[in-house]
């Protein structure tokens, strides 16, 4: 069976590439995603095993302690995948916290679908708290560091 992880990826390079269409194959599995229009949602089949019903995904919670963060800005993963905080396992961190970073700075990896992304901060500050760890699952959108801007 495919990984959720990855299913949700493919659809999420579908619906930024505007395809209507997407059929991957291998020796082991074939997965084929069909879309229509933009209501409708994308239509998943597998082969040779079917696909479980996927219930939709829980929004990311916010830390409680996310209140106390009042005027920190939070670097957010732009993709569904595998957080690194570091170039390769014997290399140092990207960043600690306390670091100063520019918009330029690349604070981290993630992994998807085998493809290792560098994230750039995109913002100027120092960094005040990292809220993810080293190896961890991120969805879109989630909060991996909160700066505090300049």
């Amino acid at each position: 069976m495919i990984d959720i992880r990855k299913l949700k990826e493919l659809v999420r390079l579908m619906v930024t590439n505007d395809l209507t269409e997407l059929d991957l194959r291998d020796e082991q599995q074939q997965v084929s995603v069909k879309r229509g229009g933009s209501n409708t949602a994308p239509v998943v089949t597998q082969a040779p095993v079917a696909v479980a019903p996927v219930a939709p995904a829980a929004p990311v919670a916010i830390p409680e302690a996310a209140a106390s963060d009042d005027g920190l800005i939070a670097i957010e993963s732009p993709m569904v995948g595998t957080y690194y905080s570091k170039p390769s396992p014997d290399k140092p961190s990207f960043l600690n916290v306390g670091d100063a970073i520019g918009e330029e700075s690349v604070v981290c990896l993630i992994e998807a679908m085998k493809i290792f992304n560098e994230i750039k901060a995109e913002q100027t500050g120092t960094v005040a708290k990292i809220l993810v760890q080293n190896g961890d699952a991120v969805e879109f959108g989630q909060p991996l560091i909160l700066v505090k801007p300049e």
